[in-house]
């Protein structure tokens, strides 16, 4: 036996005596018997090396062993090996090593778990695919009986609690064992662990009281319904769609088509209806969801058991546990890691069945709307490409920039006051051109696309998810059905007005808590104001940020000396806005970062009854700051910009600062730039705080416990040896987790339908984006975070109400753009007015003359060459020097600005009306499906009142035959008095 085979039997009887000390004593012996093993066995590491897995079984605490988790981490199938497993691999090459240190203090705590005297001859009981991760196959996610699951998890630090602490998880758990949950204690490490399992008879009262459908028996006549749906979907034209696009559908092997089911809430008077055999029958996410449900609302202080002592979630807020946690599934996990959360699986449709059962249907909903979205960005981003195509293959006709890059002698004048030279129009040849990819008479084509697309996303995703609602069972489920939040009846508690009614009795005089009603103006009124009261405060902070942007913009001489020459087409169109929209950016995420956690606090001091209530408040107050934070920059550039500068002789300044002027071309290149610099960064940002940020931050805690870099005994590793260690370490996930991944993509669905016309490859991005966001999203749920309790939906929420109001919107600001940003409208009215179809003196009549002698300010020239100019140009509409009313605004001006305002009207009345149509055209609920649930209705009351009478016939024939047989036995009775009184007779006579 070598020195370290002799460590780790030495060190496990050192346990084992350990541990029956501290059966008798105290539990902390086991403490510090694993603190010995551990530092141990890292002092003999560090003494072998460390690293690499040579010949003779070497521990090994990293080195390499980092490095390959941190490559292996991202691959589709990976899961980190945990310690156990690492032990059966062996201490040999290369390959089949592993942090073995891990392993022997894995090996003590089974061992002091199921009271072993030695280890088995291969270390673990492990089998060699995994088996269950881990530890015994049959414990590794049950009780110790092997037999009940785990359902949830309470951890909390057992050597380091309070004895107040104690009292309140004594008094909690007996409360959870009195409503029939079952517990079972793991005292193993320094994180003790309480295991809860379910019941099938408190599942079925919880399921009853929370109104939960489930799927049904067959029905007779059932078929015929689900037979008729499936006829109409199979025609001929989807039939070829499914062949033609075979390589994007699901593997039926591990996902198999599920039959269809018609669901009923569940009752305990007809658990004889109910298919217990169904996926869909109290799946996992339902049964946690129960489980949640008693977790809020059972009380941990005995004789004060008031609203403001309820509900685990207190419990974790006061420190008393650390975490409260469901339980990844190893198989269903791994499923769905190999065919769904895969960046290869790109093209793939999602399992959304099984992402329901493993989630929840709010989850799954979510997944849902961001995979029919992304397939709905799929037409318009192809359509915005053959726009874009078209600019380039017209290029050449475009009479504006033809004449700005043949022009030779138009002088422009300075574009500042002072330090600026006159500049020649021919200078923004480029700058004209590439204008023109975005700004041509495809525009207007695109705009009116992208408005009807909008509204006809937004109808067939409400059709779309009709469907799925129906299949899972939630049709119908509104929030009315939710209970009132435990922090909410603590929140009425505390209230002066409303404790005297937020408490009353049973018949048995017990203290309960109650519902009352809270009304608005006298209490509600002074929180959502002082709440959205904040957020106008916020708001303004972020256009204060905007305008100082803005006057960086202005501010054109303090760049002069550091980005080279203002006059040249590299610093106006390229680098004075980029490094405008970089500075946007960096404001703009310092502005969320600060406002999100504050949107959270000033939510939970309004009185929100219901978590759904709650996620929208929270919701709509994030939503509406990050609309003036995102969208104000853009809409500056589109609708101010330019649009009030003045002319040379009588500026409009800000702060002694010219406001700034358009190119010749006009600003929509410059809206184009800073729309793809917020947009693509936005996505950047995102992408490292959801992915990166979490994988630096475990992999940091993997180093930290491989080489000591622990600060105290506290954050001592925790050996994986089963699921809930295993799970215990990820990161925690909240109620509205969802909430930042919803508000990254309804303001990206914000970019490109306010401002998608400046950009019309802004479809195409987002397509790219989304198509890894969904794998990324998924497999930042399933690998990072805890598994959420699932919660039941029937839609996304306010979310759609919000990107109703964002389609809307985008309809008057495409209009406005096209108007004031693009020369359409004064390509018209010049067209009509000077009878120039082929606009061939177009840019001569968009520049006013200037004399140089009535320069408000004249420029420094020093050595320029155009210290003799007399005359310059400008791009406005107003009189020449000569004119009796020089400078004034001439008659043209006049009709622009009338055909301006009336494309507005005209165009804002179109789409609206035709937006209008098609809302009336697309119901919510396709007809078939309205039908179809109609149909099931009818059979179900058929079959319930059958139900019902077959059951009320069994009773009368029970009553009677009941009776029949009292009968009888009265009758043998009198038989026999009547015998035993004759031979009483007899025997006295």
């Amino acid at each position: 036996m070598d020195e370290r085979e002799s460590l780790y039997f030495d060190t496990i009887s050192l346990a084992e005596s350990e541990a029956a000390a501290a059966a008798a004593a105290h539990r902390k012996s086991i403490s510090q018997s694993r603190n010995t093993i551990y530092h141990s066995a890292v002092d003999l590491a560090g003494d072998e090396g460390g690293g690499g897995g040579g010949a003779g079984g070497r521990v090994r605490l990293g080195g390499g062993v980092a490095a390959e988790h941190a490559a292996l981490a991202w691959q589709p199938g990976y899961r980190q090996s945990t310690a156990l497993e690492h032990l059966n691999g062996g201490g040999g090459g290369g390959g089949g090593g592993g942090d073995q240190t891990d392993a022997a203090f894995a090996a003590q705590i089974i061992a002091l778990q199921n009271g072993r005297n030695h280890l088995p001859p291969n270390g673990i009981g492990v089998t060699g695919d995994g088996g269950q991760g881990g530890g015994d196959d049959e414990t590794y996610r049950r009780f110790d009986d092997g037999k009940r699951s785990v359902d949830f998890v309470l951890a909390y630090n057992g050597e380091t609690q309070l004895e107040e602490h104690r009292r309140k998880c004594e008094i909690f758990e007996a409360n959870l064992q009195r409503e029939g949950l079952q517990l079972e204690h793991n005292k193993v490490q320094r994180v003790h662990f309480i295991k809860i399992h379910a019941p099938t008879e408190v599942l079925y009262r919880y399921a009853e009281i929370l109104k939960i459908k489930v799927p049904l028996k067959p029905i007779p006549g059932q078929d015929q319904i689900f037979a008729e749906s499936a006829h109409e979907f199979k025609t001929c034209c989807s039939r070829m769609c499914k062949s033609l696009f075979s390589s994007v559908q699901l593997n039926t092997a591990l996902f198999p088509e599920r039959e269809p089911r018609i669901h009923l809430e569940f009752s305990r008077n007809y658990l004889e209806l109910y298919d217990t055999e169904h996926p869909n029958f109290l799946d996992a996410s339902t049964r946690y969801s129960i489980i949640n449900f008693i977790l809020q609302r059972q009380h941990f202080v005995e004789g004060e058991e008031t609203a403001d002592n309820l509900g685990i979630e207190k419990l974790v807020q006061d420190g008393v546990y650390t975490c409260a946690y469901t339980l990844h599934d190893k198989d269903d996990r791994e499923r769905l890691l190999k065919e769904w959360a895969n960046i290869s699986k790109w093209k793939n449709l999602q399992p959304l069945d099984q992402i329901k059962d493993y989630f929840g249907a709010k989850v799954a909903l979510y997944f849902a709307w961001l995979g029919f979205y992304t397939q709905m960005l799929i037409p318009i981003s192809i359509f915005g490409v053959l726009c874009f195509l078209y600019g380039f293959v017209t290029w050449s006709s475009d009479p504006i920039s033809r004449d700005i890059c043949d022009d030779n002698g138009t002088i422009m004048c300075p574009q500042c006051d002072r330090s600026c030279d006159y500049w020649r129009l021919n200078e923004t040849c480029t700058s004209s051109k590439f204008n023109y990819l975005i700004d041509n008479n495809m525009t207007v084509v695109f705009a009116f696309s992208m408005a009807i697309w909008a509204v006809v996303y937004l109808e067939f995703w409400k059709r779309y998810s009709a469907g799925l609602v129906h299949r899972w069972g939630l049709t119908g489920f509104t929030h009315h059905v939710e209970h009132p939040r435990p922090q909410y009846l603590a929140k009425i508690s505390r209230t002066k007005r409303l404790a005297g009614k937020a408490y009353g009795q049973d018949q048995t005089g017990k203290r309960n808590v109650l519902d009352p009603d809270v009304p608005f103006w006298s209490i509600k009124f002074l929180p959502n104001f002082t709440s959205y009261s904040i957020m106008v405060l916020f708001i303004c902070i972020s256009v204060i940020a905007i305008a100082g942007i803005i006057i960086y913009r202005m501010a054109q001489r303090a760049s002069h000396s550091i980005l080279g020459s203002e006059n040249s087409m590299t610093f106006k169109v390229m680098i004075l806005p980029m490094t405008a929209g970089i500075i946007d950016l960096i404001v703009i995420s310092l502005l969320d970062m600060v406002y999100s956690n504050l949107a959270v606090k000033l939510t939970n001091y309004e009185y929100c009854r219901t978590q759904t209530e709650y996620d929208e408040s929270l919701t709509i107050k994030n939503y509406v700051f990050q609309f003036v934070n995102y969208y104000s920059s853009l809409f500056y550039i589109a609708f101010l910009k330019g649009k009030f500068v003045g002319y040379p002789a009588k500026y409009n300044r800000v702060l002694g600062f010219r406001q700034e002027e358009c190119n010749p071309g006009g600003c929509l290149m410059e809206l184009c730039m800073q729309l793809v610099i917020i947009m693509a960064g936005k996505q950047v940002v995102n992408a490292i705080v959801e992915m990166l940020i979490p994988y630096l931050m475990r992999t940091f805690k993997e180093l930290s416990y491989r080489h000591g870099w622990y600060k105290s005994h506290q954050d001592q590793r925790l050996v994986p040896y089963n699921q809930f260690t295993e799970d215990y370490n990820l990161l925690p996930a909240q109620n509205n987790s969802l909430y930042a991944e919803y508000l990254e993509m309804v303001v990206q669905f914000g970019f490109i339908t306010l401002f998608s016309l400046a950009f019309p490859l802004a479809p195409l991005l987002a397509l790219l984006n989304n198509v890894i966001e969904v794998r990324l999203d998924a497999i930042k749920m399933l690998r990072f975070l805890r598994r959420p309790v699932g919660m039941r939906a029937r839609d996304i929420g306010v979310w759609h109400s919000i990107m109703t109001v964002v389609t809307r919107i985008a309809v008057a600001s495409s209009a406005m753009i096209i108007a004031f940003s693009t020369n359409l409208v004064p390509k018209i009215v010049y067209a009509a007015s000077m009878g120039d179809p082929e606009l061939n003196n177009y840019l001569n009549f968009t520049l006013a003359v200037f004399n140089t002698k009535d320069f408000q300010v004249q420029p420094l020239l020093g050595g320029s060459q155009h210290v003799n100019e007399t005359v310059c140009r400008y791009t406005e509409f107003r009189n020449p020097p000569d004119d009796p009313h020089p400078y004034k605004r001439p008659m043209i001006y006049w009709k622009i600005l009338t055909g301006r305002l009336a494309f507005i009207v005209i165009y804002q009345n179109i789409i609206t009306m035709m937006q209008g149509i098609l809302r009336w055209a697309v119901p919510d609920v396709s007809g078939r499906l309205l039908k179809r649930i109609k149909r099931e209705n009818f059979l179900l009351r058929e079959h319930i009142i059958e139900y019902e009478k077959q059951h009320a016939m069994k009773m009368v024939q029970t009553e009677r035959n009941g009776q029949q047989k009292s009968d009888g036995e009265l009758r043998r009775r009198n038989n026999e008095t009547v015998i035993r009184s004759r031979d009483e007779a007899t025997s006295f006579v």
